[in-house]
């Protein structure tokens, strides 16, 4: 297995963009977005979009993608993280063999500052991050317009 990292000093090309959002919108499952919207996040990490960038994560076996995280500056720090992990998901046939772990400490350990996230209460993975220390210290509210 091979973790891959992609950040404004490692490059993703166009055609890795496309590879990872379509990933990503098939295992995230219940849990994703439109496929626009994470490309929109992964354009915004590679800094192909107007934004302080990010990282794009990925773990990958014999050239596949297995898992992969995406995570976006926000530009913040001491009041909101510096971080957000926007998405995250593994290959469904891989799933309970410690590979969402894997990547979850991989990103951990090469992100600088804090990282925030959102995680659906009946998500089975809410486990994990509390596992690797994240902590729910507020209640998210929204005005969608």
């Amino acid at each position: 297995m091979k973790l891959k990292t992609y950040d404004a000093f490692n490059r993703i090309t166009p055609l890795e963009i496309e590879r990872v959002a379509s990933f990503l919108f098939k295992h995230l499952e219940e849990y994703g977005d439109s496929k626009s919207a994470i490309t929109k996040a992964i354009n915004y990490a590679a800094k192909e979009r107007t934004g302080l960038g990010g990282y794009v994560f990925t773990l990958e076996e014999n050239d596949e993608i297995i898992a992969a995280v995406v995570i976006n500056k926000t530009g913040m720090d001491e009041y909101i993280p510096e971080n957000i992990l926007v998405y995250i998901a593994t290959h469904k046939d891989y799933r309970g063999k410690g590979l969402g772990k894997k990547i979850m400490q991989y990103t951990i350990d090469n992100c600088k500052g804090d990282i925030a996230l959102h995680v659906e209460k009946d998500n089975p993975a809410k486990f994990l991050y509390e596992k690797l220390g994240f902590t729910n210290p507020y209640l998210e509210m929204r005005l969608k317009r």
